[in-house]
């Protein structure tokens, strides 16, 4: 089966940057939609930035301009860059793959973490002020 493993987390000061990545092993399937989500305990989880198959993307306001989402299809890695991190940007981190939410209206779009065909268990990013 396939499983996403996240890593690159770590603390921070402010200002600072991180590159998260997000690797998925197991049978190849071709995700048509990989996101990231951050998770703060006590909030709802927060769906920061996604990537459709064909290179769209999407950014929550509070990260446009200072995060960047990529991803690589033949080291089936997602990539995001963090720069210019902010206290509130603290938080676990888990990317999502499915192969169904292919279209820009339902991949740009936040959904519950068990929507989606497969998740990582995050990694926790602390960025102090």
């Amino acid at each position: 089966d396939v499983q996403l493993m996240e890593s690159g987390g770590g603390s921070v000061q402010a200002g600072g940057s991180l590159t998260l990545s997000c690797t998925a092993s197991g049978f190849a399937y071709n995700f048509c939609c990989m996101s990231w989500y951050r998770q703060v305990p006590g909030k709802e989880d927060e769906l920061v930035s996604s990537i459709t198959s064909d290179g769209s993307t999407h950014y929550a306001d509070s990260v446009r301009d200072r995060f960047t989402i990529s991803k690589d299809n033949s080291k089936r890695t997602l990539t995001l860059q963090m720069t210019n991190l902010k206290p509130e940007d603290t938080a676990v981190y888990y990317c999502v793959a499915d192969t169904t939410y292919c279209s820009d209206f339902y991949c740009h779009r936040s959904h519950p973490k068990t929507d989606y065909n497969y998740w990582g268990q995050g990694t926790q990013v602390t960025v102090s002020s």
